[in-house]
């Protein structure tokens, strides 16, 4: 037996005894009819898979429709709870292969790990230098965001926690017997709360509480996993590359949107976001606390056993002298360590104080107190041996500061011109500004920002609105003050349509001081102000808008107060919905290229930044092949994506699986820049006869997806009532609206709970839709050469196989005979079946495609542990599909059960579907 069916057998097993306890709680709390009547359920749904037979279908169908509540109830949650244990069991499963690859450093090296990737530079021939420069280019930004796309309550959460650090106790060999039963028992305990806990959210969280799920990933992992990243590779280098003692900069960083995100939430209001800064401020503080009170207790070298240099003692004797009275000096002269800990402590719990005129004033000197430290320890340590728990402390220090995370603030263009439009008329310089042309715009915009008086009217009535979007930049110019200009350093503009867009923000920030035009001419300028490029339209121009505002003095002065850096934010979401998956990711590649190639001309560093969704439908994946699916050459000046709803608890909940996701992120960018710096000619250009074929097959997957989704009249009433949009609203799972401005229109729509519910009812057309007619029509003109061209696009361009493996994903997840049922719902037969055999040709037409290009038997041959995990998962996913069908009928037409109670099923099923699929919105 190989290792990896060795590792297998772990997970059935897992499986089997997570199964086996659920079993009997189902027992316990609905006897052997509860249990017989999931047994007999999923025997029929397995059976359907295995062999698709019309008696068995009718069976199983008359088995759903004649269940009455509560067994029906509990029937849902049993196949729903199943899931999580199921989730847990192949999390475990790969923290337990991750740890078979670290057992020796000689022994198989793990497919993206570090280890991998700088074996790969040492074999590459690099020199010192040039992996250096490697490192030192290396940027990771990942953002938090409180996109209501988790479906599963954080008690429910904790939960799973505590499940699976049992279950990885229960993975240790020498684990005496009295401790497994122990463990053993607490397994049922925790399996048996998890059946008893409610997990449906009786209200929608508010801001801060969104803020505070957020804060808890900080807390639980990655205040500890950031830096072991970080430590990891360093130990690799010293490992590989002798000749040196290497320093890695910080080059992975976490920051957040959630409770700066002000785009169609109304509830993000200047006092949130500083509520926010608040929280997060004093996160970090106690982390830090807890650091030195446990460095403190390690520290207690006495100058009687170990020489202290003369300047370190006497510099904690003029500390104390100036911080500390007689009771709160440490009283054992000799320890000294324990002396300046106690001052540091001191300093450290008066930066929440107001006017304190002990608190350290910013991180950086808490920073410097603790390299003295170092500095002096080092002195009397064992050569060549690390303070570990002190080196873990400073790197804290500088990768959290006293902000904790940057907070991002993001708002809608349209906004920012109203406000501006207002302000421009109350003092006479344009009376409808909001009406001129670009040029106008630009010229009028201009003038106001080379002018150093400020525009507002302080004695001038301003409309609610305008003095709203004014109280967002006051409280960051306040938040620069309280918390450091790291707090908040970037300001998206979501909907960027031209260059105007950008520079009214400039506008907005002059007024509140954030950004200054002295009277000599220098300018100061203290927020990144970012554009989102978001639709296809968009994409296209967004080379355009960027050399515009390149060209202007006036925004060159403010690109080179910022560090000759520019960010640009690139939009998944509202591009696939508009133009469907395939097209939207080749219009954002291609808009990267051309940004990119343009900035260099003018010598600007760009930071793209992905706002990816958790779902294959608005750009989710592995975050290591989202990396190394971008343009190499674009990834140097470092790459930001955001990581959102249940993405953050899949990766971020166990520290094991956090920095297994880190670490792959980490190697996939080392290894992306290691071949920019290796050939970077080869990396700028893209081979003319890929990107012909791209765009020709791009071109027929947009007029075949538009076709439907805005050509078809019928469409928006098929998918309002073949998925469980409406239903979706009761899910509480944001604080954020479905749509924007509480519209019913397509285009107001947020892309979450458009992919949200197409991916409840299994058809999933945002992530495939309409791919296969593009691929289809290439080949088609083209014959066999074509085909040959896209097999080569697949094996050697890592964008190109990225997208064909995200639609073998997409086409796996899907299910078209389940999403079947769903056509019940449409009130038109006609158009229902009308529309789905559209989508069922095209879903047949894709696959053929995907699997001729990677030339597979069956979707998914490259992984075929995922595989093996959707087919294991899908008789157990079917049954929630049908009851959902099923109630959602009920809820729709009103009959006499009680709607409340059906209601609350259709919910519990949608979320047992997002666990089953592991994915949502």
């Amino acid at each position: 037996m190989t290792q990896t069916e060795d590792q297998n057998v772990h997970l059935r097993n897992d499986v089997k005894k997570l199964g086996n306890i659920l079993g009997e709680v189902l027992k316990k709390h609905g006897g052997d009819e509860l249990f017989n009547k999931v047994e007999d359920i999923r025997e029929l749904t397995k059976g359907l898979r295995d062999e698709y037979d019309d008696t068995k279908y009718r069976h199983l169908k008359e088995e759903i429709t004649t269940l009455k509540s509560p067994m029906r109830q509990q029937v849902i949650r049993a196949f729903a709870i199943y899931f999580h244990l199921v989730n847990i069991a192949e999390q475990n499963h790969r923290i337990r292969r991750s740890q078979f690859y670290r057992l020796e450093r000689d022994s198989d090296v793990q497919r993206h790990s570090m280890q991998e990737a700088i074996i790969a530079l040492q074999n590459d021939n690099h020199d010192d230098a040039t992996v250096q420069s490697i490192i030192d280019d290396l940027s990771i930004e990942l953002i938090m965001t409180a996109h209501p796309t988790e479906a599963t309550k954080r008690t429910v959460l904790e939960i799973q926690k505590r499940i699976s650090t049992i279950l990885q106790k229960l993975d240790q060999p020498t684990l005496p017997y009295k401790k497994r039963r122990n463990l053993e028992e607490s397994l049922v305990n925790e399996v048996t709360a998890l059946w008893q806990t409610d997990e449906l959210r009786h209200r929608k969280p508010t801001v801060i509480d969104e803020v505070k799920n957020g804060l808890y990933y900080f807390d639980e992992t990655l205040f500890d996993v950031l830096p072991a990243v970080h430590t990891e590779l360093e130990d690799q280098l010293n490992d590989y590359f002798t000749d040196r003692k290497w320093k890695v900069p910080n080059f992975l960083n976490f920051g957040s949107w959630i409770g700066g995100d002000r785009d169609g939430n109304p509830f993000v209001t200047p006092d949130v976001t500083w509520e926010t800064l608040k929280l997060q401020r004093g996160l970090v503080l106690r982390k830090y606390d807890e650091g030195i009170t446990e460095l403190m207790k390690r520290f207690s070298q006495s100058t009687s056993r170990v020489s202290v240099s003369e300047d370190f003692v006497k510099h904690v004797e003029e500390q104390e002298k100036q911080y500390l009275t007689g009771r709160e000096k440490w009283q054992i002269e000799g320890e000294v360590y324990r002396r300046k800990f106690a001052v540091m402590l001191k300093r450290l719990r008066a930066v929440d104080s107001k006017n304190s005129r002990h608190a350290y004033t910013h991180a950086e000197e808490l920073e410097r107190d603790l390299l003295m430290i170092e500095e002096t320890a080092m002195e009397h340590q064992l050569e060549g041996v690390k303070l570990k728990k002190l080196n873990k402390l400073i790197r804290q220090v500088k990768l959290f500061g006293f902000h904790l995370a940057t907070l991002d603030v993001r708002n809608h263009s349209g906004e920012h011109e109203q406000a501006v439009s207002e302000m421009l008329k109350v003092v006479g310089i344009a009376e409808d500004y909001a009406s001129l042309e670009e040029q106008e715009k630009l010229n009028v915009l201009e003038k106001v920002l080379k002018d150093p008086r400020p525009l507002m009217l302080l004695n001038e009535d301003y409309s609610k609105e305008t003095q709203d979007i004014f109280d967002v930049f006051k409280m960051i110019q306040s938040a620069h003050e309280e918390f450091g200009k790291r707090s908040v350093e970037v300001y998206l503009i979501s909907m960027t349509q031209s260059a105007s867009d950008l520079l009214e923000v400039l506008v907005l920030a002059k007024e509140a001081g954030i950004y200054r035009l002295h009277v000599d001419g220098t300018v100061e300028s203290n927020l990144n102000v970012a554009p989102l490029l978001e639709t296809v339209d968009d994409l296209i121009a967004g080379p355009k808008i960027m050399q515009t505002l390149f060209d202007m003095d006036l925004y060159r002065s403010h690109i080179e107060k910022r560090g000759d850096h520019q960010e640009i934010m690139l939009g998944y979401s509202d591009g696939s919905k508009d133009g469907g998956t395939l097209t939207a990711n080749w219009k954002l590649f291609k808009a990267q290229q051309e940004i990119h190639n343009m900035a260099r001309e003018y010598n600007i560093g760009l930071k793209f930044f992905h706002g990816r969704g958790g779902s294959l439908g608005r750009g989710g994946g592995p975050l290591n092949r989202s990396i190394i699916s971008q343009p190499a050459e674009t990834l140097g000046d470092g790459v930001k994506i955001t990581e959102q709803g249940e993405v953050l608890s899949s990766r971020y909940m166990l520290g094991d699986i956090a920095f297994r996701n880190l670490e792959q992120a980490a190697s996939a960018l080392i290894q992306s820049t290691s071949k920019v710096h290796k050939d970077e000619a080869a990396m700028t250009g893209l081979k003319q006869e890929w990107e012909d074929a791209i765009e020709t097959i791009s071109d027929h997957s947009l007029k075949k997806y538009q076709n439907l989704v805005f050509g078809d009249d019928d469409f928006l009433t098929y998918f309002k009532q073949t998925t469980p949009l409406n239903e979706l609203r009761e899910l509480n799972i944001g604080s954020r609206p479905m749509s924007r401005k509480g519209s019913e229109k397509f285009e107001d729509l947020r892309a979450i709970p458009w992919v949200f519910a197409w991916t409840q009812c299994r058809q999933m057309i945002p992530a495939w839709y309409a791919s296969g007619t593009g691929l289809a029509a290439y080949v088609e003109n083209g014959g066999d050469e074509a085909l040959e061209t896209l097999r080569a696009m697949y094996q050697q361009w890592p964008f190109f196989q990225s997208t064909i493996n995200n639609l073998q994903m997409a086409l796996m997840k899907a299910d078209l005979m389940t999403a079947k049922e769903y056509v019940n719902l449409v009130e038109d037969q006609e158009v229902g079946q009308r529309i789905f055999g559209d989508i069922q040709a095209e879903y047949d037409r894709t696959k053929d495609m995907l699997l001729k290009i990677s030339q597979s038997d069956e979707l998914l041959d490259f992984t075929p542990n995922i595989q093996g995990s959707v087919h294991l998962r899908n008789p157990y996913v079917d049954p929630l599909n049908f009851m959902q069908v099923d109630l959602i009928q009920k809820l729709r037409s009103d009959e006499a059960e009680d709607s409340e109670e059906v209601l609350t099923e259709v919910l519990l099923t949608i979320s047992g579907v997002a666990a089953g699929l592991l994915n949502t919105g």
